[in-house]
């Protein structure tokens, strides 16, 4: 009997997506639970959102880590559009592989590691010239920088590998300059690689949890940082309503970066 059977086939696709979203759906349905234990069905409320709301230490922790992962998704695609640009259209130049190396290292490094270097670091500046003088949402944006980079310059890089070079030679010919021609012929191109790269720079911020740990100090805490100890002592049904919300989020985002790729594209 082949493998490929309709029914094979059907039950593996319906098994994945059990396990993949199932456990999602179980976080939302029980978000509208009116008990507090999240275990136990005490019927539908929506109290935990009005409980999360007024929650002042999840708000706040929820914008320390909105403002970091926009700052951080930022100047990561900056960087990481002008470190592939000179990976790609430079050719061969004295520290290219070492740039390369140096790029693709935060991709394989442990985040334990990663995080304890950037602590490392920020102490020996720190009694060196003065700065940082604590560590706040400032060191934690520049560590979610530091490694961010690195999957930008992935997405980037293999843009700019595909874009027909005859396009910007003919807009050279007519007379364009090259700041012009980037800015209206290869930065337009490379639009959609730039939407996602700086998505998935801002996902992995707003996700991280070990580097934050490592970089933060009194003030400064994370969303993860504050979900993670509030869930070792048990899941507050706040969670399960925040975790729904920000799943909305991401469907709403997902949906208007798919519609302005589609319309890029036309």
């Amino acid at each position: 009997m082949r493998l490929r059977t309709p029914g094979f086939v059907f039950s593996a696709m319906a098994f994945a997506y059990a396990f993949l979203y199932l456990p999602i759906l179980a976080v939302i349905v029980y978000s509208f639970n009116e008990s507090k234990l999240v275990t136990v069905w005490g019927g539908f409320s929506t109290k935990w959102y009005g409980e999360l709301f007024r929650n002042e230490q999840l708000l706040g922790a929820a914008y320390q880590s909105l403002k970091v992962a926009a700052i951080s998704a930022t100047f990561a695609v900056v960087l990481g559009t002008l470190a592939s640009i000179a990976i790609v259209r430079f050719g061969r130049f004295r520290g290219k592989s070492m740039l390369q190396g140096v790029l693709a290292a935060p991709l394989v490094m442990p985040e334990v590691l990663l995080g304890l270097t950037m602590l490392m670091l920020f102490v020996a500046m720190e009694q060196l010239i003065g700065w940082p003088e604590k560590r706040d949402l400032t060191t934690i944006s520049i560590a979610h920088i530091t490694f961010s980079v690195a999957y930008v310059v992935v997405v980037i890089q293999s843009r700019l590998k595909t874009i027909d070079r005859s396009l910007e030679e003919a807009a050279l010919d007519l007379g364009a300059r090259p700041l012009k021609v980037f800015m209206l012929v290869t930065l337009p191109l490379m639009f959609p690689a730039l939407l996602s790269s700086w998505l998935l720079a801002f996902t992995l911020s707003m996700d991280d949890l070990v580097i934050a740990s490592f970089t933060s100090g009194p003030g400064s805490t994370t969303l993860p940082m504050v979900v993670f100890s509030s869930v070792r002592l048990g899941v507050n049904p706040q969670i399960n309503a925040l975790a729904t919300i920000l799943l909305l989020l991401v469907i709403i985002c997902v949906f208007v970066v798919s519609r302005l790729i589609r319309q890029e594209k036309r």
